[in-house]
């Protein structure tokens, strides 16, 4: 699905009063050295780690959801739903991985996963696989051919809190996505072009169209769409002959809307978006991106499977996520206290959303 909405773009070519223009800025060599020097042994992933990281991400979100469908308690459902919502927002997180990953380190992995949470999710890893690795593209990021770059931070106010509320609707676009466009895409082939180019993708450029895929990633895409699609008709079937009741399926939508909305708001604060389209230096790159390490807690919950180190992960995408914390202290303790690489370093959600809030009212 793409998940962006239209937004003006007009005025965007100025920068706000408090940022240096993005692409303008040199690479520091010392600093990309010594990320790559300092982390050479970081690249492995452990496949213990993500298997029983997701398998008790599933337990606990599903767990949770389960009794909040089912609780007559207006506080227990509640108390449920906030926890399911965690626990589903993290098993999710891990497409950002499976878009990585070389699949022969972690046999399988990308099967579970699909299994266990993207198709009952309706978010299958080919939403996501062949999409992001162009926001990694080093002459895409920041452009209009970035599918993950929005010049946020250069547009009107309104458009903030557009962005996140809009994300609530998710849930919804998906369901009819996958139980009423999947099957007739099938005999309307004009129909199919679309739903490929602009419903398959999780983007928030409004104007990226992805590329349809060909051979065994074809095959693959529809294999699991599939069962995305059967799934989703399975559960519109059970609602409407009340085998699954309304009251709880109402429920289930809200906590998959919860989740929805917090990775947008994740989104919203995991880079600056001050770049105006022209193309960055890989130093630009990272320094329009955004870290918010220890001691801050709470984006273990809001920035979940290693999401914390987003500019960090832009100078490394190949380290794991279970690395990341590992590749930030090492590279922390070798570069100089004046290097770019501290300046990516934030304290929160709240000074990051304030910080593109003030952008934003400087363009009234």
């Amino acid at each position: 699905m793409d998940n962006s909405i239209t937004l003006p773009r007009a005025g965007a070519t100025a920068q706000p009063r408090d940022a240096a223009p993005r692409q303008r800025i040199a690479d520091d060599k010392a600093m990309l050295r010594s990320a790559a020097e300092m982390t050479r042994d970081l690249h492995a992933p452990d496949p213990k780690v993500y298997w029983a990281d997701l398998i008790a991400s599933v337990v606990v979100g599903y767990g949770a959801l389960a009794v909040a469908m089912t609780a007559s308690s207006t506080a227990v459902m509640i108390v449920a739903g906030v926890v399911a919502m965690l626990g589903m927002y993290r098993a999710l997180s891990f497409i950002h991985e499976v878009s990585h990953m070389k699949h022969a380190s972690l046999p399988h992995f990308r099967t579970g996963w699909n299994a266990l949470v993207g198709v009952p999710m309706l978010t299958p890893s080919f939403m996501y696989e062949g999409v992001h690795n162009l926001h990694h593209a080093k002459t895409r990021y920041g452009t209009s051919e970035d599918p993950e770059y929005l010049p946020l931070a250069l547009m009107k106010p309104w458009t903030l809190p557009v962005f996140v509320i809009v994300s609530a609707l998710a849930p919804v676009a998906l369901l009819f996505r996958y139980a009423v466009l999947s099957p007739l895409s099938v005999i309307v082939p004009g129909l199919r072009r679309i739903v490929v180019e602009r419903y398959s993708a999780l983007a928030i450029n409004p104007h990226f169209r992805r590329r349809a895929p060909e051979g065994e990633a074809k095959a693959q895409w529809n294999r699991i769409e599939a069962a995305a699609s059967v799934w989703a008709i399975a559960v519109v079937a059970l609602v409407a002959t009340g085998t699954l009741p309304l009251h709880g399926f109402l429920v289930a939508l809200a906590v998959v809307a919860g989740v929805a909305v917090v990775n947008q708001v994740r989104t919203l604060v995991a880079h600056l978006w001050e770049n105006d389209g022209e193309p960055m230096t890989v130093t630009a790159q990272y320094l329009d991106s955004v870290n918010v390490p220890p001691p801050s807690m709470l984006p273990m919950l809001w920035a979940p499977v290693g999401l914390r180190y987003h500019a960090l992960h832009h100078l490394l995408p190949g380290v794991p996520y279970h690395h990341l914390g590992e590749a930030h202290r090492r590279i922390s303790a070798a570069v100089g206290e004046d290097s770019p690489y501290h300046k990516a370093s934030y304290a929160g959600l709240p000074y990051l959303a304030a910080k593109i809030m003030r952008s934003t009212l400087g363009r009234r």
